[in-house]
């Protein structure tokens, strides 16, 4: 089994979390299965919609890419899940979005769903996202790290100290949420997903925090393995139509192309 993983972060401004993403993908999958991951660049920053459309554009057309060449699911991992019901519409292999994998896992966990997101310019997004999936009166509360993805690159370039301080900073973030009642923690990113993914049981009280990152993983795996055995794939009525080819062959003209001159002068 192959899996892409798209990441929104640079493939080489961020090497020290690529390489301990792949490597931690990797050593989880089950026997037979590699995971390849890639970046955008430039990556996802300015945080907000108009980087989020951008980078879900050229994740779409690489997860068509990715079905022309032999993967057998796509994972869209970025917890905010951008483009994600298109690129469903575009290819047929699963494709697994980061956010809404883990956030119907978390609702088996507990009820009321705490995230811990990376920057509160995405509180709304992960709100939106509660009402996109059905869940949005389980997520009782989203708060921000506020923190850049290059305030991970010790933690995963083996600085324990720089690893230490961003668990304390993920910490401070989740104790008032449990306090308040929340019964399950999210980190709603990759990047304090793979921070956690170490820390095995990890619990803020009595909440389990939930790892996106082998959420992900697992989801795909267990989607490839139930597509080969009874060929169930999303629902192709009004709520992920297939795109016609002259669709897919627009979009992709697009991407490689450009528009051109913008249409107003």
């Amino acid at each position: 089994m192959r899996i892409f993983w798209q990441s929104f972060i640079d493939q080489t401004a961020s090497a020290s979390y690529m390489k301990r993403l792949s490597e931690y993908l990797n050593a989880i999958a089950e026997p037979g299965t590699s995971v390849e991951v890639h970046g955008i660049s430039p990556p996802d920053r300015s945080f907000g919609r108009l980087s989020e459309f951008r980078c879900a554009i050229l994740a779409i057309d690489n997860g068509i890419e990715a079905e022309l060449q032999g993967y057998d699911s796509v994972v869209m991992g970025h917890f905010q899940d951008p483009g994600l019901y298109e690129l469903k519409s575009a290819v047929s292999i699963p494709v697994i979005g980061a956010g809404e994998s883990t956030l119907h896992f978390a609702a088996q966990m507990g009820r009321r769903i705490a995230l811990v997101t990376l920057d509160d310019v995405f509180r709304s997004m992960h709100l939106e996202q509660g009402d996109l999936y059905g869940l949005s009166g389980r997520i009782s509360h989203v708060v921000g790290l506020n923190a850049d993805p290059s305030d991970f690159t010790g933690c995963f370039a083996g600085d324990a100290e720089a690893k230490s301080r961003m668990l304390d900073a993920f910490r401070a973030c989740a104790e008032p949420l449990v306090r308040d009642g929340a019964d399950v923690v999210v980190p709603a990113g990759v990047l304090p997903g793979l921070l956690i993914g170490g820390e095995y049981g990890l619990r803020i009280g009595q909440a389990p925090v939930v790892n996106c990152a082998a959420v992900a993983l697992k989801s795909a795996e267990m989607q490839v393995r139930l597509r080969t055995l009874n060929g169930i794939e999303p629902s192709r009525g009004p709520w992920c139509a297939k795109a016609p080819q002259q669709a897919i062959d627009d979009f992709r003209s697009l991407v490689a192309s450009g528009r051109g001159s913008p249409s107003v002068k």
